[in-house]
């Protein structure tokens, strides 16, 4: 038996609503404090509770944190779930279980370890009746950590950290994890492969979600007002702007400086954000999908009258209703062209929590300097699940306001200004703050046909005219949205263009595809639209660009299509949808057959391959004659 030692996934089986969130989240932050690059992501259903719900810890030592499609340590402690929990076991995995769960274990080629969860409880004379099945969940905590090796100092103080220092129910979580922990060695052997040893990989960061990290950094980016509808994924983010507001954003004589307004509806949610940020205040909402289809006509309203606005975008799965607690990357062309007429939205796209962080108060200043409502795409993945990252920094750069004229601004101008003209040409023009007490300040704001003068109009030179300009601030946005972060590898002959949550799976991917396939690639995550001149220059260095995005029908690529048309041919979707985070298989199997789908069409027409060298072309014609014997190779095995 090989020792495997800080490389598996441990998924814990349970039943939504039964308080299993504080048991996986002190096993992985326990975790963690252990110095082992970790993640999280936990499956819920969109019930309230009763359905099955799983918890997935990836750990590995090389940090890859990506989602995994093996499992190889499973704790089942649903009855309903048994049968499904017990077959998703790695062969050579363990599987621990609830012995009070009454079902057949046919598989022999895993280990199996019960556990006597009510037994233990019982026997604590200090957990209350009504607290037992909550706390029996601390058993497989203790269990795990006797058979894989995690530091019960260190589960102590993940559970200190939970509870915020509360004694009492400290002790009474701590105290059955021990209790389970001495059990475990006392009556189990053990007998499979896999090890937590401490490492030092984590030393320096912090752990977080990213609808925190998105409320932290717009208060540090300086939010005035935030309007929110409840809706999954995005309702903790409104709900740590009001952990944190109160915390952070109060005065010497204890008023507070902001407001967060729950709404009756989405629609009046970014109505009262409009209103708000036309007034001046830096302005927020927060939703997904489905409240991002009622906010449709506002924000076209803000687009047309210049009102700047910021609303985040944690997306999950539709179309409708959809699969509410489940991620995706399906609102991507949706934003892009938000809003009936002629519309291009600035869209920020985080890839990780501290990017979430940073976009949080960048948003603001992009906002403002443009005077148009900036999006930002975050996902159910990154905003909900735990991710390691770097300590958060204060913005090191003051507030970007923007073209906003002051009394003394006008009074030099003698008055001599036009809210919709644009006098650098730029496309954007200045405004004045309610507020300003010069006569001169005053303008009508309407979302119908107007002039530079902002007067009433339905000319159709003027209408093309304004049009024109809002065209041209899309232009002058390039310089001002986050660029590309690039990922080079030596020798690569390939490229890979994607955003969001999926760069952690297509890191792993590209490492892969590199030692197992000899397909090397450069990856360029993009971070906003509209594309900056990085995109450009980064295809035209490679015959293929795989896009890889978590969606049905690759918007991403849609959209690099209609910027880079004569790039067109050059692009291949890895698009893949199904509600799960990525995982670097479907992105490393998606690559491979797009490449191997170059290669045979190459050969079938005829023609030589595109590459720079014949060194090139023979490794493509060798990896795909590799990868068309192992699709014969399963598909005869497939057949009796």
């Amino acid at each position: 038996m090989n020792k495997v030692v800080n490389d598996f996934s441990i998924t814990v089986g349970t039943v939504n609503g039964s308080g299993s969130s504080t048991a996986n989240n002190t096993i992985l932050r326990a975790l963690f404090k252990m110095g082992i690059p970790v993640s999280g992501k936990n499956l819920f259903p969109s019930n309230i509770q009763g359905l099955p719900t799983w918890y997935t810890i990836r750990v590995n030592k090389d940090g890859f944190i990506a989602r995994r499609d093996e499992q190889e340590v499973v704790v089942a402690m649903n009855a309903n779930s048994f049968a499904r929990d017990l077959a998703s076991v790695s062969s050579g995995g363990a599987f621990f279980y609830a012995d009070d769960i009454k079902q057949p274990i046919t598989r022999t080629d895993v280990v199996v370890y019960p556990m006597p969860v009510k037994e233990i409880v019982r026997k604590d004379p200090n957990v209350p009746s009504d607290f037992r099945d909550l706390v029996g969940n601390m058993v497989y905590v203790g269990v795990l950590a006797t058979i894989l090796g995690i530091d019960i100092d260190k589960i102590q103080a993940a559970l200190s950290f939970h509870f915020k220092g509360k004694q009492k129910p400290i002790d009474m979580n701590f105290n059955t994890v021990k209790a389970a922990a001495e059990w475990a060695k006392a009556n189990l052997e053990k007998k499979d492969p896999f090890y937590l040893e401490p490492m030092n990989k984590t030393d320096g960061l912090i752990m977080a979600d990213g609808n925190t990290a998105a409320a932290i950094g717009s208060i540090f980016g300086g939010v005035q007002f935030a309007a929110w509808y409840p809706i999954t994924p995005a309702s903790s983010l409104a709900e740590s702007l009001n952990d944190y507001l109160p915390q952070l954003r109060k005065r010497d004589d204890g008023k507070h400086t902001y407001a967060v307004i729950q709404a009756e509806d989405e629609l009046a949610a970014i109505g009262m954000a409009i209103g708000a940020g036309w007034s001046g205040l830096r302005a927020m909402t927060s939703t997904s999908g489905p409240g991002l289809s009622l906010m449709t006509e506002f924000s076209g309203l803000a687009y047309y009258a210049e009102v700047p606005i910021v609303v985040w975008d944690v997306q999950r799965i539709g179309p409708s209703t959809g699969l509410p607690t489940r991620t995706s990357q399906g609102d991507l062309t949706f934003v892009n062209f938000i809003g009936h007429g002629d519309t291009q939205q600035v869209i920020l796209l985080p890839g990780d929590v501290n990017e979430c962080f940073e976009f949080g108060w960048r948003a603001f200043d992009i906002a403002e300097h443009l005077q148009t409502p900036v999006f930002v795409l975050s996902d159910l993945d990154m905003g909900m699940n735990q991710w390691m990252s770097k300590p958060f920094q204060y913005p090191n750069t003051p507030m970007d306001r923007g073209k906003v004229l002051w009394e003394k601004d006008l009074e030099e101008l003698k008055g001599n200004w036009a809210r919709y003209l644009d006098k650098d040409g730029d496309g954007v023009p200045y405004r004045t703050l309610p507020g300003n007490k010069h006569p001169a300040s005053a303008y009508f704001t309407r979302g119908t046909g107007h002039d530079e003068q902002a007067r009433y109009t339905e000319e159709a030179p003027i209408w093309h005219r304004m049009m024109e300009r809002l065209k041209k601030k899309y232009e002058t946005a390039k310089k001002f949205v986050p660029a590309p972060v690039l990922y080079r590898m030596n020798g690569a002959t390939a490229g890979i263009i994607a955003f969001g949550s999926t760069e952690a799976a297509v890191l792993e991917a590209r490492h892969q595809l590199a030692n197992e396939h000899n397909i090397k690639a450069d990856f360029l995550r993009v971070r906003a639209l509209p594309f900056g001149n990085e995109v450009g220059e980064f295809i035209k260095k490679y015959d293929q660009v795989f896009v890889v995005e978590m969606n049905r029908d690759g918007q991403l690529d849609q959209l690099l299509k209609i910027e880079y048309p004569e790039f067109a041919t050059r692009f291949k979707s890895v698009a893949f949808g199904d509600g799960m985070p990525a995982s670097a298989k479907w992105v490393r199997e998606g690559i491979l057959a797009k490449y191997e789908e170059t290669s045979v069409k190459i050969k079938a027409n005829g023609a030589k391959p595109a590459s720079k060298s014949a060194k090139e072309a023979q490794t493509k014609k060798r990896i795909g004659a590799k990868a068309r014997a192992t699709s014969k190779s399963k598909s005869s095995k497939g057949k009796k």
